[in-house]
């Protein structure tokens, strides 16, 4: 590996206090073993003294203290008993980004070894313990070389025993001794800054130095390759990050894609935990009794398991507090009406996490609306400014980066009776897995037959047992799974570009000009959705795989997008043609066909807003004209929205109730698309009357003639070049 102009081929690595948080673990061991072997707790002073020594240099500084009699030996063996159950407690504290670094290191062909002060019961203890000692070819310890840091004999050892010359090591240090020690050995120190900051003409040594692992990271990304956007069937990483990555509104998007999306993370780790905020209970209880759900893509027929995964209830202040604060990223996916209901919520969480340590954070928007992150920003900054003082709402506004993305897949939840049917067959499996036999008492567990011979160690063939039991009834769980979302197979995000951890993410496309995929989606796709979606209810089909399935549809849709909306597209900016291709185009015809359980009524919602002046199918007219473009196509889905309002509106349909309250005033399509009063407190963005009056009139001809359920105008799209004269 090539890291800033050197040629790389080891990395070694000291491990307290550089790939492990226990140099401050350490400090309270030793001090509170000093108190009760000695009658006194050891000062700070000598702790930091003695940091990245031998044991035999730090008993020699004590001693220098404390007098000959002072009991080091003893009080070292007490603090590693200390330590030790205190680790298999709590687990070791492994610092920030180290899984990702030895990672991104070890697939990139580095060798790996560790050289540590500490003795080697202890260290392997702790490898072991963070599930690192994997990526290690061979492990140095204090007690195993005749002179400790800041001599260079453990680093030289380590080198030679992995055949590589010194200045071919990058040395990971985090304390004066450590960086002389590989200084003096011709490696490359490379300082990760702890507990004690070197003085300047130690840390002059380094060859690089960093504040924090993933400070590191971010300069390491530079040197490895990126890997490639995932395909459907990529198994996420197997490595576990100590990550936290947190979904706030775990609906369709947020559980269905972004969950997928975080799972793959930059395809070296993964994180240790995805949290969703959601305020279905059903919901929560399912996922988090389960510990994992199931996406189904019905066109490929795959199913791809999401699992590490933890719900909150979106009403709990505490929990969304927590998840803003110990998150690194946050994916927003709510609807615009729920952000206006969350942003205090959002508000606090962003508070306490300030409050916590003035961390940035990233908040992916995922947000159907041209301006979504902007729109979330303004919102937050609004609630929280009913709490705060304007001169705090900026500083902890300014740590939060809201991101605005657009998303290229469709999602939908299975349906409760599905879900619940579900539900009753996999208990009904797993009770007949364990009946009498994995859920009875242990009492005593056998010894293993062949192997017995093998087991050394007291009370191992009893421990073995225990694992068996456990291990049978764990597979009888890990056969038991749940689908919640039926999606389309489409992977990227498109984000703008911008945050740092956005770029180390394998399923995110940043762009510079986000607006141009929006206007993509929103003109191209949306727009064009939404017709399948009138159109195929009109025709009397329930779910848009089944309107696909009627050629009518079919052809109206190729019409649309290849002589009218992508012409004009092109005509405006040349440079979407990367983005706007024939394999775009057919693969969102194709991913339509497969739809089955996108209900039309899902898809064809809120007509009124989509047929405002700027929207998705007006917005569209207005940018063929300005080109020179008819739009025979589009203005006959016009005509159907108006339609499908008229025909289909439901008590609990505000707008289609809008559009009818509106058209039966005098039955004028204008009263509708010029319609120009509140909607959701601000004025509605129709058509002018007088300046529209020749597109109002060509949208109210299709109307008329689509008004009577047998009109010949129901097979316009197919009979298009008979029917010129009119779309002319």
């Amino acid at each position: 590996m090539i890291f800033k102009e050197r040629l790389i081929h080891a990395a070694i690595f000291d491990m307290d206090g550089t790939m492990f948080d226990t140099e401050r673990l350490r400090f309270t061991t030793i001090k509170q073993a000093s108190a009760e072997l000695f009658g006194e707790s050891i000062s700070d002073e000598i702790l930091m003294g003695s940091l990245g020594l031998s044991a035999k240099k730090a008993e020699e500084l004590a001693k220098s203290r404390y007098g000959n009699d002072y009991p080091y030996a003893a009080i070292r063996a007490r603090a590693d008993e200390l330590e030790l159950a205190h680790v298999r407690k709590h687990g070791v504290p492994v610092k920030p980004g180290l899984y990702e670094v030895l990672e991104r290191l070890k697939r990139n062909g580095l060798l790996m070894a560790v050289a540590t002060s500490s003795r080697r019961v202890i260290a392997e203890e702790y490898l072991i313990n963070a599930n690192v000692m994997k990526y290690f070819d061979i492990t140095v310890c204090g007690d195993e070389v005749k002179q400790g840091k800041p001599h260079p004999e453990i680093f030289r050892t380590a080198a030679a025993e992995l055949n590589c010359l010194p200045e071919h090591c990058l040395m990971f240090e985090d304390s004066e001794n450590g960086l002389l020690s590989a200084s003096r050995a011709g490696g490359l120190p490379i300082l990760v800054r702890d507990i004690k900051e070197p003085r300047p003409e130690i840390k002059a040594l380094a060859y690089q130095a960093y504040d924090s692992m993933p400070d590191f990271l971010g300069e390491l990304v530079k040197f490895t390759p990126d890997l490639p956007k995932p395909k459907l069937t990529d198994a996420f990483p197997q490595t576990i990050n100590n990550v936290r990555a947190g979904i706030h509104g775990f609906g369709a998007m947020g559980g269905g894609y972004l969950a997928q999306i975080f799972s793959h993370w930059d395809g070296y780790t993964r994180p240790y935990e995805i949290i969703g905020a959601s305020n279905n209970a059903t919901l929560r209880s399912l996922v988090n009794a389960f510990g994992k759900y199931d996406v189904h893509y019905g066109n490929v027929a795959f199913h791809q398991t999401i699992d590490r995964i933890r719900l909150i209830d979106m009403a709990d202040e505490a929990a969304v507090c927590d998840m803003y604060v110990i998150s690194e990223i946050i994916g927003l996916c709510l609807p615009e009406s729920a952000i206006k209901q969350q942003a205090g919520m959002i508000a606090k969480g962003l508070m306490a996490r300030f409050q916590n340590g003035a961390r940035p954070l990233e908040v992916l928007v995922i947000l159907n609306k041209v301006g979504g992150a902007a729109f979330v920003r303004r919102q937050v900054k609004e609630a929280m400014l009913r709490m705060l003082d304007a001169q705090q709402v900026e500083q902890i506004m300014a740590m939060a980066c809201f991101t605005e993305t657009v998303v290229n897949r469709m999602v939908s939840k299975i349906s409760k009776e599905i879900l619940l049917k579900q539900v009753r067959i996999n208990f009904a499996s797993f009770e007949k897995q364990t009946h009498n036999k994995l859920l009875a008492p242990m009492g005593n567990v056998a010894p293993l037959h062949q192997e017995a011979a093998l087991l050394a160690e007291p009370g191992l063939n009893r421990i073995v047992g225990q694992l068996r039991h456990a291990s049978q009834l764990n597979r009888a769980l890990d056969q038991l799974s749940v689908t919640l979302f039926e999606s389309g197979p489409d992977m990227v995000l498109y984000a703008r570009k911008g945050g740092k951890i956005l770029e180390r993410l394998r399923q995110i496309q940043p762009v510079d000009n986000i607006a141009e995929i929006q206007a993509i989606k929103n003109r191209l796709l949306n727009g064009t959705h939404a017709i399948i979606a009138w159109y195929a209810s009109l025709l009397g089909y329930q779910t848009i795989g089944q309107g696909m399935g009627d050629e009518r549809v079919v052809m109206l849709v190729k019409r649309l997008i290849n002589q009218e909306i992508k012409p004009a597209m092109l005509q405006e900016n040349p440079a979407l043609a990367e983005y706007i291709n024939a394999s775009f185009v057919n693969s969102f015809i194709a991913r339509c066909k497969a739809s089955f359980r996108d209900p039309c009524r899902r898809i064809g919602r809120d007509p009124l807003r989509k047929l405002q002046r700027k929207e998705r199918i007006m917005g569209s007219i207005e940018l063929a004209a300005r080109h020179g473009i008819t739009t025979p196509m589009l203005e006959f889905g016009a005509a159907l929205g108006i339609l499908y309002a008229l025909r289909m509106v439901t008590p609990e349909d505000k707008e289609c109730q809008r559009i009818k309250a509106l058209f039966e005033t005098s039955e004028s399509v204008a009263d509708v698309l010029a319609f120009d009063g509140d909607y959701h407190g601000k004025p509605y963005q129709g058509l002018n009357r007088e300046a529209d009056a020749a597109l109002i009139e060509r949208i109210a001809e299709h109307l008329r003639q689509l008004v009577n359920p047998v009109s010949a105008h129901w097979q316009w799209p197919l009979n298009y070049n008979d029917a010129e004269e009119m779309a002319s």
